[in-house]
């Protein structure tokens, strides 16, 4: 990984604390793979930059996918969309006119796509119609 691209990453996190280091290189990581993933180069949009975000943390992280996400302060769509605008205050990434944040808002639901976290819980949908919390049937 390039030295300045790190740099910037430290200088960001150290500006707003709210993702680690970790949190942006996945995220950039995944806009990588989306890029390269296109027929022929283009823009990418924060909805196919959100599904790949989706897609890396399945592959890499598996059933703990949402847990590792939220450790590092990642719990929707959108927060893939303010480390990618922080990038873009940064000059790291480059923007269209109409590009926004509101992108990757809803893109989709974490308790649907990754369903349960390190700890065990379960997903409301998965809640529902189980039982009690906590008994076994």
């Amino acid at each position: 990984m390039n030295r300045s691209l790190i740099w910037v990453i430290e200088k960001v996190v150290e500006e707003d604390p709210r993702y680690p280091e970790k949190a942006y290189l996945f995220v950039l990581t995944a806009l990588n793979r989306a890029i390269e993933a296109l027929p022929e180069p283009r823009h990418v949009t924060g909805r196919e930059v959100s599904e790949e975000c989706r897609e890396l943390a399945l592959e890499e992280f598996g059933p703990f996918a949402r847990s590792v996400l939220e450790h590092w302060g990642i719990s929707s769509t959108a927060d893939f969309g303010e480390m990618i605008y922080k990038l873009l205050d940064w000059g790291i990434l480059t923007k269209r006119d109409e590009d926004s944040k509101e992108d990757f808002v809803g893109v989709y639901d974490f308790n649907k796509v990754f369903p349960c976290s390190l700890l065990g819980e379960r997903s409301p949908e998965e809640k529902g119609g189980k039982g009690e919390p906590g008994h076994s049937s």
